[in-house]
């Protein structure tokens, strides 16, 4: 598989995933928790999971944010030689296995 093909696939698979798959509640982990929140759940009187942030954010800052994201990585690999990409992707995975390793 070339490289590009990762890069035009994975933000289409993010966007995608965030658009369909809907936030779900944290439920508590023990017992009697779950059951009581369960409980006013069933009654009507669970507070709100998760609040909606009540600020509005900056659309010129959001603007240029999806500008600078949608073509950064792809300009940075084009400018690396495939040593570079090689080099970079070993780091990469090296790094995401070393964070599995602490969880």
């Amino acid at each position: 598989m070339s490289l590009s093909r990762h890069l035009d696939t994975a933000p289409k698979a993010l966007c995608y995933h965030e658009v369909i798959m809907p936030k779900r509640p944290r439920r508590p982990k023990d017992p009697a928790q779950l059951a009581y929140a369960v409980y006013l759940e069933a009654i009507g009187e669970a507070p709100p999971l998760r609040p909606e942030p009540e600020q509005e954010k900056n659309p010129a800052a959001v603007a240029l944010g999806k500008l600078g994201g949608a073509k950064g990585g792809r300009a940075r690999a084009a400018k690396m030689s495939p040593e570079e990409r090689k080099e970079s992707a070993k780091k990469a995975a090296e790094a995401r296995w070393l964070k599995k390793a602490e969880e």
